[in-house]
């Protein structure tokens, strides 16, 4: 368990992490969300003990990370992958953290197999692309088999095969009832690996929940119906207190079930051609919730539904 409390910390005049407190349980994914410059990675590294808060904690299991008396058997963690000497070959490199926290050169070998890179095993890191620099990460993170892992941006540079890896890797480690917590700016990734959300803005907590309640917390989900009698149906609607738009030749009920509009079209006799649900996107709801969160603006284009007015700087 990840535990966080009223963490701050500035870099100069910039507050980076703005009294932070969450906690990230064990069991499930947690999905870790924010724009650029939101206070993700600074977050990630004082739970490592990499940068020093200037107020507020951080648990890793109930106790301070640089307490801990065999981190990589408590914590496994991948900030950034390139961040290696490359001039090492990968077992050579997994060998070093081995040997200097106790653990077998047995156990190197089995997560060069877990992550599918023994056949690069003696190969220069220096030669490798993106996506295998994070499988050597990743194993890295494996070595003392931990009950918390950490991953930032793991699937930078994975192919498709390599994403579909890492998500049910992920999801099996959760599943074996670890902590789990990763940050990424896939959102159609997270929307199908993560169970749980942390969402942060400006160093912030914006939200705090399951992806589903997240994702139902938008105000773009919405109902649309198509009916001969579309009159007489918007404005019953509208009577019942619903915020109702035309949008292609369907009314648009915002906020609204199917069964609401399909109950409120029966008792006025109306009749219904098509109803159907459409449902908000993570990315849409993300979007929503942090748009005015983002540290850089840019120009909108026509159709833009985020950006500033067309001709307007944001």
């Amino acid at each position: 368990m990840i535990e966080v409390q009223g963490l701050t910390k500035t870099f100069g005049d910039k507050v980076a992490v703005d009294n932070l407190s969450f906690t990230v349980r064990p069991g499930v994914v947690t999905g870790f969300l924010g724009p650029n410059g939101a206070g993700k990675s600074t977050t990630m590294r004082l739970i490592l003990g990499l940068d020093r808060p200037d107020s507020g904690t951080a648990l890793v299991n109930g106790h301070p990370y640089g307490s801990l008396p065999g981190p990589l058997f408590e914590v496994g963690a991948l900030l950034d992958a390139k961040d290696v000497h490359g001039g090492r070959t990968a077992r050579s490199h997994l060998l070093a953290l081995a040997q200097s926290n106790g653990i077998s050169s047995k156990r190197v070998d089995e997560v060069l197999e877990l992550t599918g890179i023994s056949s690069v095993a003696g190969k220069r890191i220096k030669g490798f692309s993106l996506g295998m620099s994070q499988r050597l990460g990743i194993a890295a993170t494996l070595l003392g088999d931990p009950k918390v892992l950490m991953f930032d941006e793991p699937v930078n540079g994975l192919d498709p095969e390599g994403i579909l890896w890492i998500r049910n890797f992920m999801r099996y480690l959760a599943g074996q009832g670890r902590t789990v917590f990763v940050s990424s700016h896939l959102m159609s990734e997270m929307a199908v690996t993560a169970d749980h959300l942390i969402v942060v803005g400006r160093g912030r907590l914006m939200a705090d929940m399951t992806t589903e309640a997240f994702i139902e917390s938008s105000s773009t989900n919405a109902v649309r119906v198509k009916s001969p009698q579309a009159v007489e149906l918007n404005q019953a609607l509208v009577d019942r207190g619903f915020q109702v738009t035309t949008v292609d030749g369907y009314l648009e009920v915002a906020r609204a079930e199917c069964a609401q509009v399909g109950d409120v079209a029966a008792e006025h006799h109306l009749t219904i051609h098509e109803l159907f649900e459409e449902r908000a996107s993570l990315e849409e709801a993300f979007m929503e919730l942090t748009k005015d969160s983002v540290e850089y603006h840019t120009e909108a284009f026509p159709g833009d539904p985020f950006g500033a007015p067309q001709g307007e700087s944001a």
